[in-house]
C-alpha cells in the first residue's frame, strides 16, 4: 500500500513555516518566493495553523483588510487537519476531496515533518497507474 511517506520521499523536506505575528504580506512574499500557495504557522516547534490563498481571498481582500497590517493569526486557519506519514494515498484524496483541503500537513511524533498538497497526490497516482500500465504492457508483450 502507498502512503504519504512515499510522497515525502520524493519532494524536498522544505516545510516552510511564518509566526503568529508575521504579516500576511511577508507570508504572501515568502509564498511567492518559494512558489507555493499554503504556509504552516509554527509557534515553538507548535503547529496552530495553516494559511492558504484561499484563507487571503476571503479573509483579507474580500474583507478589505491590509496585508500589511494585519498579522498572520487573525487571517490563518487555526488547528488544521493533520495526517500521519503512515497514511494510505486512498484516505487522503478522499479525505482532501470530501473536506475540500488543498494541504494536509504531515505530522509525526507531534512534529510537522511535511506537507502535502492535492497536487502531490495527483501527480503521484499518475506516476503510479503510468508504472502499473508499463508493468501491464510487458506482461503482454512477454
Amino acid at each position: 500500500m502507498r502512503t504519504v511517506k512515499h510522497i515525502l520521499n520524493s519532494k524536498p523536506a522544505a516545510v516552510y513555516a511564518v509566526s503568529t505575528n508575521d504579516s500576511v504580506l511577508n507570508a504572501l512574499q515568502l509564498m511567492m518566493e518559494k512558489n507555493i500557495s499554503a504556509l504552516l504557522v509554527i509557534e515553538e516547534d507548535k503547529l496552530l495553523g495553516i494559511f492558504t490563498e484561499r484563507d487571503y481571498a476571503r479573509k483579507i481582500i474580500l474583507q478589505g483588510k491590509s496585508s500589511k497590517d494585519t498579522p498572520i493569526y487573525e487571517a490563518m486557519t487555526p488547528n488544521p487537519h493533520t495526517i500521519s506519514p503512515i497514511e494510505s494515498i486512498d484516505s487522503c484524496m478522499a479525505l482532501m476531496t470530501n473536506k475540500h483541503f488543498r494541504h494536509l500537513p504531515v505530522m509525526e511524533d507531534d512534529r510537522v515533518i511535511g506537507i502535502i498538497s492535492i497536487g502531490d497526490l495527483v501527480k503521484f497516482i499518475i506516476e503510479d497507474q503510468k508504472q502499473t500500465i508499463n508493468q501491464l504492457e510487458s506482461y503482454i508483450n512477454s
